[in-house]
């Protein structure tokens, strides 16, 4: 049989000048929108610590298990958990945040594969951009927590130790959990891009490594206890 003729009586015409201008005009103001609703809703979390992973990861799984007990005990420090808000290691920590004082935010992002809120999320936000999402990230935490997960945590790994090394944001801790998992990288970051001149070597002094969730919240106290003595006298 010969194929079907596609029918393209639907298909979209090509914008016109005037009209893609006024498409792009109408998308800074849905930009705006997005700051001004996620501002106003993450107002009033109070100190919080971002922890970052894979949405890919099992419930039950080693990494699942490490990531609920490491948010379980910041949350019990008196510091709300924010994650992307999706499945696998982002549920395991806001899961972990249920067991604490602070609260349990989610940052959940529209992408192609549907990402649904995961339900141990108290305050929930959607996105249509990633800039939006990541600048909300880093204005209300405290600290990062990167468990093991792939390019998205990745991205948002360099993301966080690029602001701090061009001092674009003020220092703040970034912890890898999972020596086992980043230990390839960090020897990649050693022999490749610090042998290369690419990294100094004090740039791998601008995150820690641990499998132990008391190391991690005793890094975290410290910080944000120097950090509003810093304010106090500024």
């Amino acid at each position: 049989m010969p194929p079907k003729k596609r029918n393209n009586k639907h298909k979209k015409r090509p914008l016109t000048d005037e009209e893609f201008v006024a498409k792009e005009t109408w998308r800074v103001f849905r930009i705006m929108a997005e700051f001004v609703d996620s501002f106003e809703a993450l107002k009033g979390i109070g100190p919080a610590v971002c922890l970052w992973g894979s949405a890919r990861a099992q419930p039950g799984s080693l990494h699942y298990r490490m990531t609920f007990e490491a948010a379980k005990a910041i949350s019990k420090a008196g510091f709300s958990i924010i994650t992307g808000g999706g499945p696998g290691l982002m549920e395991a920590a806001n899961h972990g945040a249920r067991q604490g004082s602070g609260k349990s935010v989610g940052l959940n992002i529209d992408i192609p594969m549907e990402q649904k809120i995961n339900p141990f999320v108290d305050i929930g936000l959607k996105f249509n951009y990633f800039f939006v999402r990541k600048v909300m990230f880093v204005k209300h935490s405290s600290a990062f927590v990167i468990m093991p997960g792939g390019f998205g945590t990745m991205d948002e790994l360099f993301e966080a130790l690029t602001l701090i090394q061009t001092e674009k944001s003020p220092y703040f801790p970034v912890i890898l959990m999972g020596k086992e998992y980043w230990q390839g990288l960090i020897r990649w970051l050693e022999d490749k891009a610090v042998a290369a001149g690419y990294l100094d070597k004090k740039d791998l002094n601008l995150f820690t490594i641990t499998d132990s969730p008391a190391e991690v919240v005793k890094i975290i106290k410290k910080s944000y206890h120097h950090s509003l003595r810093s304010l106090r006298k500024g």
